[in-house]
């Protein structure tokens, strides 16, 4: 009879287990399976959080709000964005005062389409809460200009309009494994132009972060994942600025297995947020 039970038990576990769903898993560099709890001491220990997304995934976005809230309970906060540009902090800023709108912060602002639905959270929250938020990418016009004619394009630009780029000249190494991505994965398309056009939104944001630290705070950064993947892009030219800042990395994946980490995703950041393939896209 004992055994009936204990085999009862078991199958009824294995069951339960079967039917467990869950929308996405935090795996260390190595593929070790760890908790967001874990995520959560680090960015409270951090003075740069580089939390890389996939723009259109809806659990992504709901745990950069929630990583956002839980860390302002412990540690003072700066929020900054590749989804609003330089240019735009101004107006950014009046809508954080309460000055003007969201109708109208639409109408002056550069917003991304899913602004409503992924990033206008972020930036109530740091509203309501009196958090500052950074516009850090380069307007994209300055990138179209690179891609176009190279780094020589931007010389040709006004004081004042080099005020929204990180400071000329921009350094630049080709051999960093996000270029070298960029360029496999567009097959010569836009030549050595398209991974410097890329470059000048990491210099920028990195040179956005660095101006914007606050001691005691940790600055969580939102961009795609591929600005901060394998600990360069944004985070190679942050140490450039500031070697001896603390950043710790998130980098987004998809895969249809949410149990094991898959071998191109290790070492890819300091936590692996692995989402389920079938995750709802917000666009």
């Amino acid at each position: 009879m004992k055994l009936i039970y204990l085999f009862t038990a078991v199958m009824l576990s294995l069951g339960a287990k079967a039917q467990d769903k869950q929308g996405y898993q935090l795996f260390t560099p190595e593929g070790k399976k760890t908790t967001y709890k874990k995520l959560l001491k680090a960015a409270e220990a951090a003075d740069v959080v580089l939390y890389g997304e996939h723009h259109d995934n809806a659990i992504i976005h709901w745990l950069e709000l929630e990583l956002a809230k839980d860390v302002s309970e412990k540690r003072a906060l700066v929020l900054g964005a590749e989804m609003i540009e330089r240019d735009n902090q101004a107006v950014l800023n009046r809508y954080l005062s309460g000055e003007i709108d969201q109708k109208k912060f639409d109408s002056l602002a550069r917003l991304w389409p899913n602004h409503k639905t992924d990033y206008k959270p972020l930036v109530d929250f740091a509203k309501e809460k009196n958090i500052p938020f950074v516009a850090a990418n380069v307007p994209r016009r300055y990138a179209s200009m690179v891609y176009k004619k190279g780094f020589d394009a931007l010389d040709s630009l006004s004081a004042e309009e080099k005020n929204w780029i990180a400071p000329l000249p921009i350094a630049y190494d080709a051999s960093l494994p996000g270029y070298q991505e960029m360029l496999k994965m567009s097959g010569g398309h836009g030549g050595d132009n398209l991974p410097k056009a890329q470059a000048v939104k990491d210099a920028t944001m990195a040179y956005s972060i660095a101006q914007n630290l606050k001691a005691g705070s940790t600055f969580i950064h939102y961009n795609g994942t591929f600005h901060s993947d394998n600990y360069d892009g944004i985070n190679w030219y942050l140490k450039k600025l500031k070697p001896e800042v603390k950043i710790i990395t998130i980098a987004a994946v998809s895969q249809k297995d949410l149990d094991k980490l898959e071998k191109e995703h290790l070492k890819k950041a300091d936590f692996i947020l692995v989402v389920d393939e079938d995750m709802t896209k917000t666009y």
